[in-house]
């Protein structure tokens, strides 16, 4: 389990970005892998999103995970007749107390976000697409639609897959550049039309465009770091069948 120390600093704030660790699952899933999208047995992902809803402190119906799909499209929460689970959509944004809001990932990048001054609570899935396409903007851009100043909201970027791990070839690295020629700087070229690729570092500047200042990271990469996360490309590498997912949440009281 990590955590952020500036959200630590609000005792109205709950909460953890989530290891591998103190689950039941088995196998390729070990052990606590929070993806009902993943092939793993289902009563195991229900005992493991139990655990992580008993150290939250709240009900398990009130732990919304998203239908993930790369988008940039985000959901809000504004009442207790507007929450449903396994909406699609790639980001979370509430006012409401004592929900979870949670992102799952394996080797994206999940992103916290809290208005101490507004008390409004965001959380985002940013993977290379998402991130792209607009995923981080159009999350400030809710927050910022119910009177939030971007310039009073904290933003955590949890454990992500590394620079130094995450190798591309030329189209991706030229999807990036076509967008905007400045993205050269997150690249490496490492050999013949081969990249390597800083997910991370992107995500903090698209962060930072939004004028956001307060931004904590938490350095941790999941392709290297087995141990402690799952991660998609290191399961494609090992050619295993399927992989787990970690999750991240956020709760207000």
């Amino acid at each position: 389990m990590f955590f952020s120390s500036k959200l630590k600093k609000y005792k109205n704030i709950k909460h953890c970005f989530f290891s591998r660790k103190n689950g039941v699952s088995e196998g390729d899933y070990y052990s606590l892998n929070c993806g009902l999208g993943s092939s793993d047995k289902k009563e195991n992902i229900l005992r493991n999103l139990e655990i992580v809803t008993n150290y939250m402190g709240c009900k398990k119906e009130s732990l919304i995970t998203l239908n993930q799909k790369h988008t940039n499209q985000v959901i809000y929460f504004n009442n207790n007749k507007s929450l449903k689970n396994k909406l699609s959509g790639d980001a979370i944004v509430s006012d409401l107390k004592n929900i979870g809001i949670s992102i799952l990932s394996a080797d994206c990048v999940p992103i916290l976000f809290y208005d101490p001054v507004k008390k409004i609570i965001g959380c985002a899935h940013a993977g290379w697409k998402g991130a792209l396409d607009g995923i981080i903007k159009n999350t400030v851009k809710k927050f910022n639609e119910l009177n939030s100043k971007s310039t009073d909201i904290i933003a955590v970027v949890g454990p992500c897959i590394g620079k130094k791990s995450y190798e591309v070839n030329l189209d991706f690295y030229e999807k990036f550049i076509s967008v905007r020629g400045s993205n050269k700087k997150f690249f490496e070229n490492i050999k013949k039309e081969k990249y390597t690729f800083d997910l991370r570092a992107f995500v903090n500047e698209e962060i930072s465009n939004q004028n956001i200042k307060s931004i904590e990271n938490i350095e941790k990469d999941t392709f290297s770091e087995g141990e402690l996360f799952y991660s998609y490309r290191r399961s494609c590498l090992k050619k295993e069948p399927d992989y787990g997912r970690c999750i991240s949440v956020i709760l207000m009281t």
